[in-house]
C-alpha cells in the first residue's frame, strides 16, 4: 500500500457500511466513499471536499476518475476532451510513500507536501515522523511531525545529488533526480524511466526515510539506502523509559531495569512510541511532597543522558542532587556531572547506548540515575540470596558438570566438523555467530561498508586476520545459502580474495575473507582519503593484467561461470606487496540476481555500468567486461572518469579540459595518437607509453555499447599481454552522443576537433 488518504479515519464496519468508492452526480462531481447502508446513504469520505477550501468553485458534471500509468489517482473534468482538466489528484496529498513524478514540498501553487510516517504496520494511521523540505537549507529533514528540530537531514543539494546520499546522484541513466530551489517553489521530484523499475521513498515506522526497489524474484523491497542509516539515531525511537542499543543489530530497543514493554502487541509491529512501563509503581504518591524513603535509585553509567533534563540551581553534589529527586514525586532520574545536577520528570526520551568502542556515543556528562521502587531492589537481594545457594549446590555435583561439559565440547566439535563444507582442497569453516562476535571484538573495527553489507576486521584465535562481512539484504534460505558459499569456497585464484568460512546463524550471515592489508585500489589510486601508496606506470599495469586473469577465471575458468556485477576499484583489494584480488564475486549468487542488478542500477557506480544494463537487458559476462574498461581508463588517468561531471561542456566541442568525460577524451586522444595526456600527471611521463596505449585501446574496445563488440576477458588478457591485436577501437555511439556528433544507421565518418582523424562506425543498427 502506498497511498491512503482516511488512515486516521477509516470505515469501521466495511460490512455493515457496504461502502462504495464513486463519482457523485451532485456538487459539481466528486470522488466520495458513500455508505450505502440504511434508507439514506450517506457521505463517509470526499477526495475535494476533505482537501479543497471552496470544492464547489470548480463544478462539473463531466468528472471522472483515472488511475494513471504513474501511480497518480486523478479527478479530471473532460467537459474539453482534448484538454482535460485536474481537480483533485493523489499525488498532492502523498502519506508515508513518494512515487516517481510526485513532488515533494512547496509548489508555486501553495500546495505544499510532507511524507509522514505511519503509526505501524498493521495500520496505516498517520506516525509521528515526518519527511520534508528545510525551509532554510536546500535540504530535506526527518522530524518529529510539528517539531522544530530535525534529526537527519539528506545534506546540501549540490546540483546532482544530496551531500549524505551520494547513492541516489542526479543525472544518471534510467533514474533522474531534481531538487528546485528557488523563490517560488522548493520540492524535490525523482522520474525512472525504466518501466521495469519499481521504486519509492518512504518514511517508515521507524522514522527512517529509506528509498526502496521492487525485487520481483524475492517479491520484497530492497532498501538502497536509510537515513539515518543507524535505527538509534532517530529521535525517541523506542518511547519512554526504553534504551536503544547501537550494538543489537535487528532489536535495538529495550526496556530499562524495572519497566516493561506497554504494548507488545504493539511494539513487534513496529509502534514503540508507548515505550515501556514500570513493573513496580514507585512508593512516593502526588500527595506527598515529603522525601520518599522507600524508593531508590538504579545507576545507569553506559546511557546516554536523555533529553528534556532540567538543571537545578545552587546544588553542589551528586547526594544533594539525589535528594532534591526524591523529593519530588514526578521526579523519575537524575545526573550529576559536568553539567551539573539534571532531574527528569516524566518519561525518559531519548536514551542511548553507545557501542563499547566509543562508536555514535553520546555526550554523558554523568551517569543516569534511574528511581525505582523499594520492591525492586528487594527483587534484587532476593536474586543475590539465590546464587549464593546455587553456588553451593552446584560445588556438590562439580564433577558431574566437569563430566557433561567435556561431553558437550567434543559433541560440538563434531557437529562443527560436520557443519563445515568441503571447497577445493579445503574446509570452509562454519563460524557461529558468537565466534565472529569475539574475533571482531563486537564488530568495533569497520573496514568499509558496501551495498551489500559493512565489513568487519577480526583475528581468529591461530592469530589469523579476517574480515567478516555481514550481509545486511539475503532472502534465501539456510540450505540454498549454504549451497551458494559451497560454490564459491571452490572458487581458488591468485587473484581473487579467499573465502575462509561463513556464517549461517538465524538471519545472520556473514562471508568471512582473509585480510586485505593494502585495503581497496581507489585508496591509493585516487588517493582522496589520505593514507594511500602512490601507484607507478609499471605498478598500474600489473594491477589491470591481474584483474583482468581473476575475471577471466570467474568467466571461464570456474565451474559455474560468474558474473561479477559490479567491478570497480573499491572491489579491487591489495594485500601486502600490492597484488590485486577481487572481492565481493559471487554475490549475485548469495543474494539473488535481481538484488545485484537493482542494487547496482540505482545506487553510485553508474559510471561503470553497461548501457544494456541500464536499458534492462539480460546480464552477460560482457556487464563486467565494460565495467574492467572503466576501470582500466582510470588506472591510467588517476582519477574519476565522471570527476569532472557529463555537463553542457561535454556536448559541446569536447576540447579538453576539466569538464570532459574522461572516455571521451581518452577515445578521441587515442585515434589522434596523443595518449601521453591521458597519463596521470603524477607520474610525470614515466611510463611505457606504449603500454599506456595498449591499455587505452583495450579500454575503449571494452566500453563499446554492443556487447558484441566487446572482447571476453581472455582475450583482454592476451591484447594487454599483447599477444593479440584487435586494431583500433571504434568511437562508441553513447559518447558519440556526448560529444554532439551525429549518427546514421549506415556507415559514416566522423570528423574529431580539427584535425583529420576518424572515427568510423561499422555498425548497421539505428539504435541509440
Amino acid at each position: 500500500m502506498v497511498w491512503v488518504d482516511n488512515g486516521a479515519n477509516p470505515v469501521i464496519d466495511a460490512d455493515a457500511a457496504s461502502p462504495e468508492l464513486t463519482v457523485s452526480g451532485s456538487g459539481g462531481g466528486d470522488l466520495v466513499v458513500v455508505n450505502q447502508a440504511g434508507a439514506v446513504k450517506s457521505v463517509t469520505w470526499s477526495a475535494r471536499s476533505a482537501h479543497d477550501d471552496d470544492p464547489a468553485k470548480n463544478a462539473t458534471n463531466t468528472t471522472v476518475v483515472v488511475l494513471l500509468n504513474s501511480w497518480n489517482l486523478v479527478l479530471l473534468d473532460t467537459s474539453n476532451s482534448s484538454a482535460p482538466r485536474t481537480l483533485w489528484q493523489s499525488f498532492d496529498h502523498p502519506t508515508d510513500t513518494l512515487l516517481p513524478g510526485a513532488k515533494l514540498g512547496r509548489e508555486a501553487t501553495g500546495v505544499t507536501r510532507r511524507l509522514v510516517s505511519r503509526k505501524s504496520a498493521a495500520t496505516p494511521s498517520p506516525g509521528p515522523y515526518c519527511f520534508e523540505v528545510d525551509p532554510d537549507a536546500p535540504q530535506l529533514v526527518v522530524k518529529l511531525c510539528g517539531s522544530p528540530v530535525a534529526y537527519w537531514a539528506t545534506g546540501a543539494w549540490n546540483g546532482r545529488y544530496f551531500g549524505n546520499i551520494p547513492e541516489l546522484a542526479g543525472n544518471v541513466p534510467s533514474f533522474h533526480l531534481a531538487f528546485v530551489d528557488d523563490a517560488r517553489e522548493e520540492y524535490l521530484q525523482f522520474n525512472v524511466t525504466a518501466e521495469a523499475t519499481v521504486t519509492r521513498n518512504i518514511v517508515d515506522v521507524d522514522g527512517q526515510n529509506k528509498h526502496q526497489v521492487w525485487i520481483d524474484a524475492s517479491q520484497a523491497w530492497l532498501t538502497l539506502y536509510a537515513g539515518p542509516k543507524a535505527p538509534c539515531d532517530v529521535y525517541a525511537a523506542c518511547g519512554p523509559f526504553a534504551v536503544c542499543s547501537y550494538a543489537t543489530g535487528l532489536q535495538p530497543c529495550g526496556c530499562m531495569k524495572g519497566f516493561s514493554v506497554r504494548s507488545p502487541v504493539e511494539w513487534e509491529q513496529g509502534d514503540r512510541t508507548g515505550g515501556c512501563v514500570r513493573d513496580a509503581a514507585l512508593d512516593c504518591t502526588s500527595g506527598n511532597s515529603t522525601a520518599s524513603s522507600t524508593d531508590g535509585f538504579h545507576s545507569m553509567p553506559g546511557i546516554g543522558l536523555p533529553d528534556r533534563g532540567r538543571g537545578m540551581q545552587n546544588v553542589r553534589s551528586s547526594a544533594e542532587c539525589s535528594t532534591a529527586c526524591l523529593k519530588n514525586c514526578s521526579c523519575t532520574a537524575y545526573s550529576y556531572g559536568s553539567q551539573g545536577c539534571l532531574v527528569w520528570h516524566d518519561g525518559l526520551i531519548n536514551a542511548k547506548q553507545p557501542q563499547s568502542n566509543g562508536t555514535n556515543a553520546v555526550s554523558n556528562g554523568g551517569i543516569l540515575h534511574l528511581r525505582l521502587a523499594a520492591r525492586e531492589f528487594q527483587k534484587s537481594g532476593n536474586n543475590k540470596r539465590g546464587v549464593i545457594i546455587g553456588v553451593v549446590t552446584g560445588a556438590c555435583t562439580g564433577a558431574l558438570n566437569l563430566l557433561a561439559l567435556f561431553v558437550i565440547l567434543v559433541a560440538r566439535r563434531k557437529k562443527a566438523k560436520d557443519n563445515n563444507i568441503q571447497a577445493g582442497d579445503g574446509r570452509l569453516v562454519a563460524f557461529s555467530y558468537r565466534e565472529l562476535r569475539s574475533a571482531t571484538n563486537n564488530f568495533s573495527e569497520k573496514l568499509g561498508q558496501g551495498g551489500f553489507g559493512s565489513v568487519f576486521k577480526g583475528q581468529l584465535r591461530d592469530s589469523t586476520a579476517i574480515a567478516a562481512k555481514r550481509l545486511d539484504s539475503s532472502f534465501q534460505g539456510e540450505k540454498q545459502f549454504r549451497a551458494e558459499v559451497s560454490s564459491l569456497g571452490i572458487v581458488q585464484h591468485m587473484n581473487l580474495v579467499k573465502l575462509v568460512g561463513f556464517c549461517c546463524q538465524g538471519e545472520n550471515r556473514f562471508l568471512v575473507y582473509e585480510h586485505m592489508p593494502n585495503r581497496s585500489l581507489d585508496v591509493h589510486l585516487f588517493q582522496s582519503t589520505g593514507g594511500g601508496v602512490f601507484l607507478d606506470w609499471a605498478s598500474r599495469y600489473q594491477i589491470a593484467a591481474r584483474v583482468a586473469r581473476g575475471l577471466a577465471y570467474l568467466h571461464d575458468g570456474c565451474r559455474d561461470r560468474i558474473i561479477h556485477c559490479d567491478v570497480k576499484p573499491e572491489n579491487i583489494l591489495l594485500d601486502e606487496s600490492l597484488r590485486p584480488k577481487l572481492a565481493d564475486f559471487g554475490m549475485a549468487k548469495l543474494v539473488g540476481r535481481g538484488f545485484s542488478r537493482a542494487l547496482t542500477t540505482m545506487r553510485g557506480t553508474m559510471g561503470y555500468l553497461a548501457p544494456e544494463w541500464i536499458g534492462g537487458a539480460a546480464v552477460t559476462p560482457k556487464v563486467d567486461v565494460y565495467s574492467y574498461g572503466m576501470v582500466l581508463l582510470e588506472l591510467v588517468s588517476g582519477r574519476r572518469n565522471a570527476s569532472g561531471g557529463v555537463g553542457e561542456e561535454c556536448r559541446s566541442t569536447g576540447a579538453s579540459g576539466g569538464g570532459v568525460y574522461f572516455p571521451v577524451k581518452a577515445a578521441r586522444e587515442l585515434v589522434e595518437g596523443d595518449v601521453g595526456t591521458l597519463l596521470d600527471e603524477r607520474l610525470r611521463g614515466d611510463a611505457d607509453l606504449e603500454e599506456v596505449e595498449r591499455a587505452c585501446k583495450v579500454a575503449c574496445w571494452c566500453i563499446q555499447d554492443d556487447e558484441d563488440d566487446r572482447p571476453a576477458m581472455g582475450e583482454v588478457v592476451q591484447m594487454l599481454e599483447g599477444v593479440l591485436d584487435r586494431g583500433m577501437p571504434p568511437l562508441p555511439r553513447l559518447l558519440e552522443a556526448i560529444l554532439g556528433r551525429p549518427h546514421s544507421s549506415t556507415q559514416q565518418t566522423t570528423t574529431v576537433s580539427n584535425t583529420s582523424a576518424t572515427f568510423t562506425s561499422a555498425s548497421g543498427s539505428s539504435q541509440n
